[in-house]
């Protein structure tokens, strides 16, 4: 019998928009890859019912480790909407959330179409621009615990992104330092090359399963390409700000508290 995969999108869009945890799927509920994109695509279609827009997409396991750990051979992916985009320098209320995180990343503007699979040589014809970001991912289930599939059901746990200053020199992106500073602290120090071992592969990557997926991404659309570093969980009063060697920075404030931080 085929499992109906709209109360579970329901499930997961209330969980989102009211900030309240849902025990995993997988525990109960159990779906595959296929119908996890399927129910992610089915929550999404609640926010664009809602007037959000599309504005471009996010991966994930751009780490070769956490892909081996996951027992995967490809990223996954989400959507990004406008919705979702935070001022640089401004204030995240964190009463949106339920447990989030900040995760230092590059972000890709792009400046074509993106229609068919692209080489490596290729990427950075369709790209305008580059700039330090920060993604505030949020998972929807109890204790941020999730399998692959309910991740991916949960739109990769894409909340919300800051981007930075735009730069159209792409000739250091390859090995770039990143600094995530919590508090004027730092806290992460890694390398763009964690990225896939290098960014570029991302929109690689990116280009790839929109093909496989039958889905174009319009020029003008952003492409936020994995994170850096670890993750940093975000605080009433906390000030985060992430830097990319040759590239500039990004910050943002917190104020209230989070649904894992009220007290």
């Amino acid at each position: 019998m085929s499992l109906d995969l709209e109360p579970i999108a329901h499930a997961l869009d209330q969980a989102a928009r009211t900030a309240r945890p849902l025990p995993q799927f997988s525990q109960h509920t159990p779906f595959d890859l296929a119908q996890a994109y399927d129910i992610q695509r089915a929550s999404m279609a609640r926010r664009y019912a809602d007037g959000e827009r599309t504005i471009g997409l996010k991966l994930g396991f751009t780490s070769r480790a956490k892909m081996a750990q996951m027992g995967v051979a490809s990223l996954i992916w989400g959507w990004l909407t406008d919705a979702m985009l935070e001022e640089d320098g401004g204030t995240l209320g964190l009463d949106r959330y339920i447990h989030p995180r900040a995760e230092p990343e590059l972000c890709f503007l792009t400046r074509r179409v993106i229609d068919r699979p692209l080489t490596q040589l290729e990427a950075v014809d369709y790209l305008e621009a580059v700039a330090p970001a920060i993604e505030i991912i949020d998972s929807r289930y109890e204790a941020f615990r999730f399998s692959l599939e309910d991740v991916i059901a949960d739109n990769c746990s894409s909340a919300g992104l800051v981007v930075g200053p735009w730069s159209r020199d792409f000739s250091t992106l390859a090995n770039a330092g990143v600094l995530m500073r919590l508090d004027g602290a730092l806290v992460e120090a890694g390398s763009t090359a964690a990225i896939l071992g290098h960014p570029l592969r991302s929109v690689v990557q990116a280009s790839l399963l929109l093909a496989q997926a039958g889905i174009s991404l319009p020029a003008g659309s952003l492409i936020m390409a994995g994170a850096a570093t670890a993750a940093v969980a975000l605080s009433p009063g906390a000030h985060i700000q992430v830097e990319i060697a040759g590239y500039g920075e990004c910050a943002f404030s917190c104020s209230g508290h989070s649904r894992g931080e009220r007290p």
